[in-house]
This record gives structure tokens, C-alpha cells and sequence, in this order.
């Protein structure tokens, strides 16, 4: 830094002296000496402090990101090495989303998409094992709390494993580890054995979509992060119905053993393919210098020609690093948002399983088939990726605060407009059916945008940690509702959907409370404590 500061004040005096410009260039050595950025930032009038040959410089030359605030407007992909050093924030935040970027996303995607169907696979399966093992149908209700409880076990442990060692193979790990469980599962023969796997899949599954999210989020610049996060999350309810589909053509002809030795293979080939072609993430790569060289050779591939021997800093991070623990997510900049996203992230995710684990059974409970009780499920699942990809655009173009908080509370009114909505054994059901859509859409596009807010709350040190946590109390909401989901079938359906309802309140809540919500494009912004510098 020393030497950094010396070359500047050595441009600084060569410019000074040659223009004639003293009284400039004392004025910007001061400042990068004493390290005031935020005294030029709040000069709104620096242009007239310095003349035109000096304003020449600090457009063309290293100093401009010095001293220009965050956001200004600048040739994209251009960012000048202050003594050889590149902002890594700064060149991804202002590039364009290249080809190879959006290719990254796509494997990340991928990895989500077996996430959800393997989540769901019990799900598909259970009317076979049920007729099989002739069991009841509660009898499973503590394998799906115990899946849960692995994922609540896996999201914090992989997270810290993504911040230590790495995202690609947190999460290449984490894909390993549910298709080798989820094949080991068409091999059982009882309870104990499937509770086993059923633990071991949910600690993979859980893992895989916080670092599947915190990849996707590095590897995209920040006008477009939003979309990126959100384009991912999206395939957790594709996953969800493809795994539909797979299961009515597979189940009849092979059986819930070939659902799941099907389920599992396709996560390993694809961990093969992640293994050969996914790269660590650029802003986890300049965090450690032993890695410069894979991150140099990465930005080239982006479109970032950087010279031999460059180093490299995360300059938006540099003030907020610190170790990946759960003490530094309740620091003093980050535990409001912290506090916010888990009571957010409890309620919504508690709502969301309590359809994935007992809509099924309350429908054909009321009367309805199985058949009908299956497609409102399908059904919900496809509202849920129309809502991601629709609040995907909203927000980037508004913000998270607006839409999150509007579609927790319209969730929640769809519940209780279901309280209405007539469920007969016999008749229309189209009304019913669409409802459910409504509710997954609206459902799915809250719980998808808490992810892409969690990314952008916490800083590159901690945000797998961080994703992870807030992931894992989510799970624990789920895990309470597959525990006592039989019990509120029992209660009714108006119980049912007013718990749903109560749910979504307490997560509108929650993201009112959180702070550093993500900013609308375009939109000045304000950095916020506990928000990265460069977003």
C-alpha cells in the first residue's frame, strides 16, 4: 500500500508540474494520501477544483477509481490498476454479462434443478412405498423431518466449507454426495435405512443451493446479479416438475427403485461435467494470492486482458472481511439484516414445505383423487417458476424492498381467498386448481428473491456463510411443518390455509426489517452498513 501511495504522489507531482497545476495537485495528493475517498465523493463540485488538465488524468488513469464514487459511468471493462493492482468487484460490476458468464450460470442452474427434484423425490415415490410396505401414510412424516433436518445440518456446513476452500467444490461435493445417497436409497428395504440416505441427501441438497446462489451472484456483474440469482432458483420448482414428469413415466415401468437410481445417476454425471468445466468464483480467487495466477487466466475468458504477474483485490470487501463464523453475521453492520432475513426465511420456507410435504394428503383428505391432488401440486410448482422469472424483472427494474414485501402480503391473501374456494369430491375443480397456482407463484417468487437479497446483503468473505444460515432456519420452519403438518390436516382445511397465511405475514416482517435491500437499477444507492461497497 506504501507503494502504491508513492506512485500516486510520483504521477500526481509529474502531472502537477508539467501542467502547472500545483494547487490541484496538492489537493487530490491529500487525499490519497490520507485515504479521504469519501471527501471528493461528497464534494459535489470537485470539477471545479480541478482543472481540466488534471480532470484529464482522472478520467484516463488510475486515480479515477480512486477517487470517482461507486457507480459513476465509465467505459465498460476498462479499470485501471492502481501499482498493478485490479479491483475485481470493479471490473466484474461494470463489464456486460458475457456469453461464458451466462454458460457458468447455466451449470449452476443445472445443479439447482436435481436439487429440487431430488428434494421432492420422496414425495413422487411415497403412494409406491406406502402400497409396498403397506405402512400409513404418517408414518413418513418423520423421514421428511429428518430430510430437513439434514439440509439444516448441510446449508451451514457446506457454506463454511464454500468460504474456506472454495464454492466449485462445496458445491461439486454437495451434488456428489445426494446422487450417490439418492442411488444408495433404491437399495433399501425399511424405515432405518431410508432415514439414513433421506438425512445424507438433505445435507447435499441443502448445501448445493446456497453455493449454486453465491456462485451465480459472483460470476455476474451487479446490474444483472438479481437475474442471475434469481434464473437459478427458478429451476428448484423446475427441478420439482420435471421430477414430476420423470416420475409418471418412470414409476409405472420400473418403480420408485428406478425413480431413484435414475435420480441419482444424473447428479454424478453432472458433477462430472461441473468438475471439468466450472471455474471458483473471481472474487473468491483475488482473496488469495496463491490463486492469482487461475483468476488471471478466468478474467481473460470474461474479457478482462490483465498484464503477467497482476495482483489482484476485492476493493468493495476489503473493509468488510472478516472470518466466516456465525458471530460476523451479527455484527454491528449486519445484524439487523441477519435477524430480518431469518424470520423471513423461517416463515416463507415453513409455508412452502407444508405444501410440498402435505398439500397431497389434505386435498385427498377433503375428497379430492390422487390424481387431482398430484396436479394441484404440479400446478403449484409451475406458478412457482412463472413468479420467479416475472419478479426476476421486477426486481431489477424496482428493487427488492417493493416486490418482496408486496408478494409476501399477496400470498397470504391467496391463502385465505383459499379458505373460500369450494373442494368437492366430485365437480370443477378448475377454480381450486388455479388458486394453487397463484399461491406457488406468489410463494415461490418471495422465498427465490429472499436468496438473491441474502447474496447481497453479506460481503464476499461470509455470503456462502451467510446464504447458508439464513437457508438452514428456513429448513428448520420446514422441518416444524412436515413434524406437525398431519396434525393441521387433521384440523381441517381452513386451519391449513390460515397457517399458511399467518406464515407469509410473519415474512413480510421479516423483509421490511432487513435493510440493505437490493437497489433498483439505475438508482443511485446509498451503501448501506453491512452491504458490500461495490453494490
Amino acid at each position: 500500500m506504501q507503494s502504491d501511495t508513492h506512485g500516486v504522489l510520483h504521477e500526481c507531482r509529474n502531472v502537477s508540474r508539467l501542467a502547472r497545476c500545483n494547487q490541484s495537485a496538492n489537493f487530490l495528493n491529500l487525499i490519497v494520501v490520507q485515504g479521504h475517498r469519501d471527501l471528493l465523493r461528497r464534494h459535489t463540485n470537485y470539477h471545479t477544483m480541478v482543472p481540466a488538465c488534471f480532470s484529464r488524468l482522472i478520467r484516463t488513469d488510475f486515480v479515477y477509481n480512486a477517487l470517482m464514487p461507486r457507480g459513476a459511468h465509465e467505459p465498460a471493462q476498462t479499470v485501471r490498476p492502481i501499482g498493478q493492482t485490479f479491483d475485481v468487484a470493479a471490473l466484474l460490476d461494470r463489464s456486460s454479462w458475457s456469453t461464458y458468464q451466462k454458460l457458468l450460470t447455466v451449470l449452476a442452474a443445472l445443479a439447482v434443478i436435481f436439487d429440487g427434484f431430488d428434494i421432492q423425490i420422496l414425495g413422487f415415490a411415497l403412494p409406491s412405498l406406502i402400497r409396498e410396505w403397506h405402512v400409513a401414510r404418517g408414518d413418513f412424516g418423520p423421514v421428511l423431518a429428518v430430510g430437513l433436518a439434514g439440509m439444516a445440518v448441510g446449508g451451514p456446513l457446506a457454506g463454511y466449507c464454500g468460504d474456506r476452500f472454495g464454492r466449485r467444490i462445496a458445491l461439486i461435493g454437495c451434488v456428489v454426495a445426494f446422487g450417490l445417497a439418492t442411488i444408495a436409497t433404491a437399495l433399501v428395504h425399511g424405515f432405518a435405512g431410508l432415514t439414513v440416505l433421506r438425512f445424507v441427501t438433505g445435507m447435499g441438497t441443502g448445501g448445493a443451493l446456497p453455493n449454486a446462489s453465491a456462485l451465480t451472484a459472483e460470476f455476474a456483474p451487479l446490474r444483472r446479479r438479481a437475474t442471475a440469482v434469481k434464473l437459478t432458483l427458478v429451476c428448484f420448482p423446475l427441478g420439482g416438475m420435471l421430477g414430476g414428469l420423470l416420475a409418471a413415466w418412470v414409476l409405472p415401468k420400473f418403480g420408485w427403485r428406478g425413480l431413484y437410481a435414475i435420480g441419482g445417476v444424473l447428479p454424478l454425471l453432472l458433477a462430472v461435467v461441473l468438475w471439468a468445466i466450472l471455474p471458483e468464483s473471481p472474487r473468491f480467487l483475488a482473496r488469495r494470492p496463491t490463486l492469482w495466477p487461475r483468476l488471471a487466466s478466468l478474467l481473460a475468458r470474461m474479457g478482462h486482458a490483465v498484464p503477467a504477474g497482476a495482483a489482484f483485490e476485492d476493493r468493495g470487501e476489503l473493509e468488510g472481511a472478516a472470518r466466516a463464523s456465525l458471530r460476523s453475521l451479527f455484527s454491528s453492520r449486519l445484524a439487523r439484516d441477519t435477524a430480518g432475513l431469518w424470520i423471513a426465511f423461517f416463515s416463507s420456507l415453513g409455508s412452502v414445505y407444508l405444501i410440498f410435504g402435505w398439500l397431497p394428503a389434505m386435498l385427498t383428505s377433503q375428497g379430492l383423487s390422487l390424481a387431482t391432488a398430484s396436479t394441484g401440486l404440479a400446478v403449484y410448482n409451475f406458478g412457482g417458476v412463472l413468479g420467479v422469472l416475472v419478479w426476476a424483472m421486477l426486481v431489477t427494474l424496482l428493487g427488492s424492498r417493493r416486490p418482496v414485501l408486496s408478494g409476501a402480503l399477496a400470498c397470504a391473501g391467496s391463502a385465505l381467498a383459499l379458505l373460500v374456494v369450494p373442494i368437492q369430491a366430485h365437480g370443477d375443480h378448475v377454480l381450486l386448481i388455479a388458486c394453487l397456482g397463484i399461491n406457488g407463484l406468489l410463494a415461490n417468487a418471495v422465498q427465490t428473491s429472499m436468496y438473491a437479497l441474502a447474496a447481497h446483503v453479506y460481503p464476499t468473505s461470509v455470503r456462502a456463510t451467510g446464504v447458508a444460515y439464513a437457508a438452514t432456519i428456513g429448513r428448520l420452519g420446514g422441518l416444524l411443518s412436515s413434524l406437525f403438518g398431519a396434525f393441521v390436516i387433521q384440523a381441517g382445511a381452513k386451519t391449513y390455509w390460515s397457517v399458511v397465511a399467518i406464515a407469509m405475514v410473519c415474512a413480510f416482517a421479516g423483509l421490511a426489517w432487513v435493510r440493505s435491500h437490493y437497489p433498483a437499477i439505475g438508482r443511485p444507492e446509498t451503501v448501506l452498513a453491512g452491504a458490500p461497497a461495490t453494490q
